[in-house]
C-alpha cells in the first residue's frame, strides 16, 4: 500500500459541485452526439435538448474552479504563462489537462447549443448548414470524446493525487463516468417530461440510465473492493447516510423500471430525480470522506 506524506487537499463544496454539474455537461453531450447520429428522427427534439443542457452544466464549472482557487483572478495562468504569455500546458500535470479539455470542451458545447438554440438565427443557421454533413458528425463525436472525458477525468483526478482512499483505488473514473453519463440521462429526461416533443424520446433515456445505473452499481463494487480495509473509513459518522442515498438513487429507479409501466411520467420523474440525487450523495462522500 502506498505511503502519503501530504496534508488533505480540503477540497469542498466548490469541487463537489464542479464534479457533478461536469459529469452532467460531458454525458448531455455525448448522449445528445448519440441521439443525434444513431437516434431516430423523433428523437432530434431530445439530442437538441442535451445539447441545450450541456453548456450551462459546463459554464458553471469554471466558475467554481475560478472560486476554489481562492485567488479567482489567476486562473487564466493556468492556460497563459504569466511571464512569457506563451500557452501554459503540462501533459504531466492533471490540473493542467483539466483546464485545457474543460476549455476545448466548451468551444464544442458552444457550438452545438447555439445551433440547438436556433438563435442569433443567422449564425445558428450558418452552424447547421456546417454541421449537417460529414464535418458536423466528426465534430459531435469528438466534442463527445471530450466530454466522457471530462466526466471520468474527475475521478482521475483524485486518483493520481497521493490522498489515502482516492488513490488507493484505481476505479475512480469510471465510476464517476458511469455516474456521469447516468445522472446527465436523468437530467435529460427529466427536463424532457415539460416538452412533449422531447418526451418522445423518454423509454430511450429510462433504458440509457437503468444500463448506466447498472455499470455504476458494478463499478461501486469494485471501488470498495479495491479499498479493502480502507472502505471502512467511508461509512464513519454521517457518511453512511450519503451512501444510503448513494443506494437509493441507484436501486430504487431499477425497481422503477422494472415494475412501472412505460411512459408513467410521474414515475420517471422520480426516478430521475433519485438518480440525480443520488450522483450528488456519491461526489460529497467521496471527496470528503477521504479527508475526514
Amino acid at each position: 500500500m502506498p505511503q502519503h506524506f501530504v496534508a488533505p487537499p480540503q477540497w469542498e463544496w466548490y469541487i463537489v459541485w464542479y464534479f457533478f454539474f461536469g459529469g452532467i455537461a460531458g454525458g448531455a453531450y455525448a448522449l445528445g452526439t448519440i441521439l443525434r447520429l444513431f437516434g431516430a428522427r423523433r428523437d432530434g427534439e431530445a439530442a437538441r435538448l442535451a445539447f441545450l443542457i450541456s453548456l450551462p452544466a459546463m459554464a458553471v464549472c469554471p466558475i467554481l474552479l475560478t472560486l476554489d482557487l481562492g485567488r479567482p483572478d489567476r486562473f487564466w495562468h493556468m492556460l497563459v504563462n504569466s511571464r512569457t504569455l506563451e500557452l501554459n500546458f503540462k501533459y504531466w500535470s492533471p490540473m493542467s489537462v483539466g483546464a485545457w479539455v474543460l476549455l476545448i470542451f466548451g468551444i464544442f458545447s458552444a457550438v452545438s447549443f447555439v445551433e440547438a438554440l436556433s438563435w442569433p438565427r443567422g449564425l445558428a443557421q450558418g452552424l447547421t448548414g456546417l454541421l449537417n454533413g460529414g464535418f458536423g458528425r466528426v465534430f459531435m463525436v469528438v466534442g463527445a470524446v471530450f466530454g466522457l472525458f471530462l466526466a471520468g477525468y474527475t475521478g482521475v483526478l483524485l486518483s493520481v493525487t497521493n490522498q489515502p482512499i482516492w488513490s488507493d483505488t484505481w476505479a475512480l473514473g469510471g465510476l464517476f463516468l458511469a455516474s456521469g453519463l447516468s445522472v446527465a440521462a436523468a437530467a435529460i429526461g427529466l427536463v424532457a417530461r415539460f416538452r412533449p416533443d422531447a418526451w418522445r424520446s423518454e423509454e430511450k433515456f429510462a433504458r440509457a440510465y437503468w444500463y448506466f445505473i447498472l455499470l455504476e452499481l458494478a463499478l461501486l463494487a469494485v471501488f470498495f473492493l479495491t479499498l479493502g480495509t480502507l472502505a471502512a473509513r467511508l461509512f464513519e459518522g454521517r457518511l453512511i447516510v450519503l451512501w444510503a442515498m448513494v443506494l437509493i438513487g441507484i436501486l430504487v429507479p431499477l425497481v422503477i423500471h422494472f415494475r412501472t409501466a412505460a411512459g408513467h411520467r410521474a414515475a420517471t420523474v422520480l426516478a430521475s430525480g433519485l438518480v440525480l440525487v443520488g450522483g450528488l450523495a456519491l461526489r460529497i462522500a467521496v471527496i470528503f470522506g477521504a479527508q475526514m
